[in-house]
């Protein structure tokens, strides 16, 4: 009899065995090189974490603190008090207590990178989450036409040399930040014979931009968006 009963148990953990390695061949197992999501704008507040990539985020609005008097002399040192600079990004604040500029700048400078890098690569797919449907149409109907052509860019992104709030409003619950950035890169388009049609390959480019992100300040949704775009000459 016990030997019947160690016969039938090591069939059941041969069984079980079989069915653990089966499991984790399904279901994988992490490596600890897995793709972390991304996320342009820090945090200050250990807000839940967002799960979508190529988002321009900031804490979510339920995750609200008090405004620091630090804060507003941040803004002070930014815009004159007294300006409609100062004003508006005081407003902003008050409206979300959670929009801190200087980390809105870093988020925007990412998020700035990444559209640029993005855009120069042709990657659509990288682009839609970060752009409003009107900016959104404009890539890619310059995407579309690059192609047509048959000419590609060849882009290297060296950095950003400045990043400065020039206007924020607050407009219908729609809160607008514009951020004008002063970015060095090196570009150069070239046609299907290789010839370059523009840029220089050798050459490092000094590129000024004002961009325009928005947001809805009651949305759950805490991702910003690019909605306007001009070249500073």
């Amino acid at each position: 009899m016990n030997g019947f009963m160690d016969f039938t148990s090591l069939i059941f953990l041969v069984l079980a065995v079989a069915i653990f390695w089966r499991l984790r061949g399904v279901l994988g197992r992490r490596t600890g090189s897995e793709r972390p999501p991304v996320d342009p704008f820090p945090k200050r507040d250990e807000a839940p974490a967002e799960s979508n990539d190529n988002v321009v985020t900031l804490p979510r609005s339920g995750q609200r603190a008090p405004v620091q008097s630090e804060g507003s002399d941040r803004i002070d040192e930014m815009a004159p008090t007294g300006t409609a600079l100062n004003k508006a990004l005081k407003m902003l604040v008050s409206a979300d207590a959670n929009f801190e500029p200087d980390y809105f700048l870093t988020g925007a400078s990412a998020a700035y990178e990444m559209i640029v890098t993005a855009f120069a690569a042709g990657d659509r797919a990288e682009l839609k989450p970060l752009l409003s449907p009107e900016v959104y149409a404009g890539f890619v109907a310059a995407i579309d036409e690059r192609e047509r052509r048959g000419e590609k860019v060849e882009s290297t992104f060296v950095g950003i040399d400045r990043a400065e709030i020039t206007e924020a409003a607050l407009k219908s619950g729609i809160a607008q930040v514009t951020v004008r950035f002063v970015s060095k890169l090196i570009s150069v388009t070239r046609s299907p014979d290789g010839t370059v049609v523009d840029g220089d390959p050798t050459k490092v480019a000094e590129v000024t931009d004002v961009w325009t992100f928005a947001r809805e300040i009651r949305s759950r949704d805490p991702n910003w968006k690019l909605i306007a775009t001009e070249a500073d000459a």
